[in-house]
């Protein structure tokens, strides 16, 4: 089993000694070491793990305790198809036994606001940023729950590729939309653990520091060390690169549009996003 130490080396480099205060801490070591599953067994889970699981999901922070963030299991064979059907290109899916919807909420504040007749003084950008901000705090709090009772989980953004459909599926009312799915099991395969960029990147200090090239290369160097990508992402269109890492992989997954009618769908939930 690999120390705390050990593992955070691994996903960052070389960071330093880590602190006598958080090297023996299971939990902790537990955090670092986590990584995603997309291959499960197929028995399923009883109701009231998941149950508790999102209970304990729930308990997480909410900004300004608004509680603007839902979480929506399905249990509907034929809405589940459906959804495998949408999300057919992640094949993993369909053989997760739960599939989970983090949903955002704005909903419910405003129908306090006509229940108490005060007036809704906070119809823009903020509303939806806040409820997203929620929704995905809880989902965190959800993985990391499941994965100190031993259980497998991946998030699937993809689901807000098919934002309309899905929310007509789960009968989802104006200011209530889909952040992220949550793929849920009992783990066929061990955790894949990717490694990241060096804290030097993404920690900083009273000011912000850019990134510089030289830097994400060596990142991805390191990282193809440890687990390179099997294959290239669109290579009809880029090509073959003869250096190929994250930051190649990343720079040609958003050089294609994606879910460019997402901001469109948001302002038919009835969200104002200036």
């Amino acid at each position: 089993m690999r120390t705390l130490q050990e593992l955070l080396d691994l996903r960052f480099g070389d960071i330093g000694v880590v602190p006598e205060l958080l090297a023996g801490n299971e939990a902790i070591r537990r955090l670092a070491g986590r990584g995603v599953v997309r291959r499960f067994k197929p028995e399923p889970l009883p109701a009231a793990v998941l149950d508790t699981l999102a209970a304990v999901a729930l308990s997480s922070p909410s900004k300004s305790d608004l509680q603007q963030r839902d979480i929506l299991i399905i249990e509907d064979a034929s809405i589940r198809a459906r959804i495998n059907s949408l999300l057919k290109d992640q094949d993993w899916i369909s053989g997760c036994p739960h599939l989970l919807v983090f949903l955002g909420n704005n909903r419910r504040q405003r129908q306090l606001h006509a229940w108490r007749g005060h007036a809704f003084a906070n119809d823009h950008l903020d509303a939806f940023f806040n409820t997203t901000v929620d929704a995905a705090i809880a989902l965190e709090a959800f993985v990391a729950a499941a994965e100190a009772a031993g259980l497998g989980c991946c998030p699937i953004s993809v689901i807000r590729n098919h934002a309309e459909e899905v929310s007509g599926l789960l009968g989802l009312p104006d200011y209530v939309f889909p952040v992220a799915g949550l793929g849920v099991g009992i783990p066929a395969t061990p955790a894949f653990v990717s490694a990241r960029l060096p804290l030097g990147l993404t920690v900083h200090r009273d000011r912000y520091t850019d990134a510089t090239d030289e830097k994400v290369r060596a990142y991805d160097k390191r990282r193809n060390g440890i687990f390179p990508y099997r294959a290239q992402r669109n290579v009809a269109r880029f090509g073959e690169a003869k250096e190929y890492g994250w930051s190649e992989e990343k720079a040609r997954h958003y050089a294609v549009p994606e879910r460019e009618d997402f901001g469109a769908y948001v302002k038919r939930r009835g969200f104002s996003l200036e």
